[in-house]
């Protein structure tokens, strides 16, 4: 009998040994388990800018880690090199979630509040994600989750006790531009939803050229980011060449001027990113 996992829309369901689409889980003695867990390809302490996050304690600093893997499979990926690997495709570094929190207790002298799970899809690696959560709301310390958003309600229900903020990739904003990424809208919309009411959020939009770029799309978007929360922030952020997008151009920084615009005629925050 295959073992189905319930942690994203996916729903695969695999044999013996066999990983998941995001190739951060597996099945092992009949039930899906993450591959993952204690595995980081990355560790960095940046800015809560970078995030980004605009209004969630500015100036101050916050410990990134990234793992590998995600359940998306977006063709314009920035950091496809973690997101698009497998486990052995990519260097790991062992961090149990104990070390991880003392890291970053570790880098309170210089102005860190906690740990921002990010880089790759950080949720398909929701175990050891939970488990550090609960340590670092246990050390006085914040948890910060950068995600595409692409997760059951169940597991984010049971997880977001211990968030403090998340910053949400909304990719487009219809359901022929997810099928380009092998994802969901429902399920990405249904997470901003869930969230907003818990934590902190603030939504990302990668304005790709011939693919979600157009004035009409962006007044949908802001429009319902709005009817759940004007406060809600929007980074409306520049595409630069990537992954199997080499040949494209960047975001025209005048459409996004007038995008801004637009977004901002339904919410009260909103960021131009990438703009140079």
């Amino acid at each position: 009998m295959k073992a189905v996992c319930k942690l994203c829309p996916h729903r695969c369901a695999l044999e013996e040994g066999q990983l998941g689409m995001c190739r951060a889980r597996y099945a092992k003695a009949g039930k899906v388990v993450s591959q993952n867990y204690g595995r980081i390809t990355a560790l960095n302490l940046d800015p809560i800018e970078k995030k980004p996050l605009a209004m969630f304690f500015p100036g101050s600093m916050i410990l990134s880690v990234g793992s590998y893997g995600c359940n998306l499979r977006c063709p314009f990926c920035q950091n496809s090199e973690i997101s698009q690997a497998g486990f052995d495709d990519i260097r790991t570094e062992e961090c149990l979630p104990k070390d991880l929190v003392q890291s970053a207790l570790n880098l309170r002298s210089r102005g860190n509040i906690g740990v921002a799970f990010t880089y790759n899809e950080p949720l398909v690696g929701y175990e050891y994600v939970l488990d550090a959560s609960r340590m670092l709301k246990d050390a006085g310390l914040k948890t910060v989750i950068v995600t595409n958003g692409m997760i059951n309600r169940d597991p984010m229900e049971k997880l977001l006790p211990y968030v403090d903020a998340m910053n949400i990739d909304l990719k487009g904003f219809t359901q022929k531009f997810y099928d380009k990424c092998c994802g969901d809208l429902e399920a990405v919309k249904s997470t901003i939803a869930l969230c907003q009411e818990s934590c902190h959020v603030e939504v990302t939009f990668l304005v790709v050229p011939g693919m979600n770029d157009s004035l009409e799309e962006m007044d949908d978007l802001s429009n319902w980011l709005g009817s759940l929360n004007p406060d809600i922030v929007l980074h409306i952020t520049r595409f630069f060449p990537s992954y199997r997008m080499q040949d494209a151009e960047p975001t025209d920084v005048e459409l996004m001027k007038q995008m801004k615009t637009i977004a901002q005629t339904h919410l009260k925050h909103v960021f131009l990113g990438n703009v140079w």
